[in-house]
């Protein structure tokens, strides 16, 4: 590698690590080239030399939120009781501690919206299906007479439902719930649905 790309790496990883930062204290709508040009010592349409536009930007942000993410929820599927049913569960309240422990990154994942005219890259969709297995492996030993496309829509329904309770409980102006209350009813949630669905598959 030469000094020159040598460089450009850097300063792109200076990039990202900056816009991260900026987006944990300020949200998605603080991310602002301006400043992080400045912050990392370039002039501001430099920026553009290191990442193609802000959705890239983002986008490789999102990659290290979900990154981190996988590796939570990978510690808690090893955390206790190895029984599908309790995996979920702890599965579904590392999401929601997750969540809480990084909120403006988290929110980041949901809030942003390319361009209309561009497609999400494969790899950051790879990025977020490869979170799926930890929903799929559990439902799979649930469930073993179901067959794959089956599991995976469970698997997003289920995520749809501690989804919706996490972000709904996290939201500051509405309908905010105080953190152990949300981990013990989204643990209730995750149970009765599973426990309704085994009733019906028997």
């Amino acid at each position: 590698m030469t000094k020159a790309l040598e460089r450009r790496e850097k300063l792109r990883a200076a990039l990202i690590r900056a816009a991260e930062r900026m987006i944990a204290e300020r949200g998605l709508a603080g991310l602002k080239t301006r400043d992080l040009a400045r912050e990392i010592g370039c002039a501001n349409g430099a920026v553009y030399n290191l990442v193609a536009d802000v959705d890239e930007l983002v986008l490789c942000i999102g990659s290290r939120t979900l990154l981190r993410l996988d590796e939570a929820l990978s510690a808690a599927v090893r955390a206790g009781n190895p029984s599908p049913q309790e995996t979920l569960v702890r599965i579904a309240i590392a999401y929601c501690d997750f969540a809480a422990e990084n909120l403006e990154l988290w929110r980041a994942l949901f809030e942003h919206r390319i361009e209309p005219d561009k497609e999400v890259p494969d790899w950051f969709v790879d990025d977020q299906l490869k979170l799926f297995r930890h929903i799929h492996a559990p439902l799979a030993a649930l469930f073993p007479k179901r067959g794959t496309e089956e599991l995976g829509i469970t698997a997003r329904s289920l995520f749809s439902a501690v989804h919706g309770m996490v972000a709904l409980g996290l939201e500051q102006r509405l309908v905010a719930v105080p953190l152990p209350a949300l981990r013990k009813e989204i643990a209730l949630l995750v149970r009765a649905m599973l426990d309704g669905l085994i009733a019906r598959a028997s």
